[in-house]
């Protein structure tokens, strides 16, 4: 098993149209964006520091959040599925997908039958996005 949470993907483009790739590969699998936060922007406001551009992507697939949230309450503190975008410098952005099947796997979540079925099919749709963005 691997160290990484995620699936990695790097994208040509700009933050900006990575974003708006991202955002479109995501919504063929089902998956809406519930929250977005500009790191980069908060992070000046809030501590006046530079950073590279970074932008969280809060992903949701509401029919499986729907049986993820009924199987188990405390589901919701891994919801909703994190997307990270940011620029690599070179004309390029990498874009990461946390892996829901590691995720629960990991918070022991994968011992519930429902859940882990929950987990696969998650799973499965954001490795298709992050295959059509490859």
């Amino acid at each position: 098993m691997s160290d990484t949470f995620s699936i990695d993907v790097t994208v040509s483009g700009g933050l900006d149209d990575v974003i708006e790739k991202t955002t479109k590969a995501l919504a063929a699998e089902g998956f809406g964006i519930l929250t977005t936060i500009d790191v980069k922007a908060t992070l000046k406001k809030k501590i006046d520091v530079d950073f590279r551009p970074y932008t969280i992507l809060g992903a949701c697939n509401p029919g499986l959040a729907h049986q993820a949230l009924s199987a188990r309450a405390d589901v919701g503190l891994m919801l909703p599925c994190n997307v990270t975008v940011e620029e690599n410098g070179d004309g390029s952005c990498t874009v990461r997908f946390i892996d829901p099947i590691k995720m629960m796997t990991f918070a022991s979540l994968g011992d519930d039958p429902a859940l882990a079925e929950i987990g696969a099919q998650a799973g499965k749709k954001i490795a298709n996005a992050a295959k059509a963005l490859a």
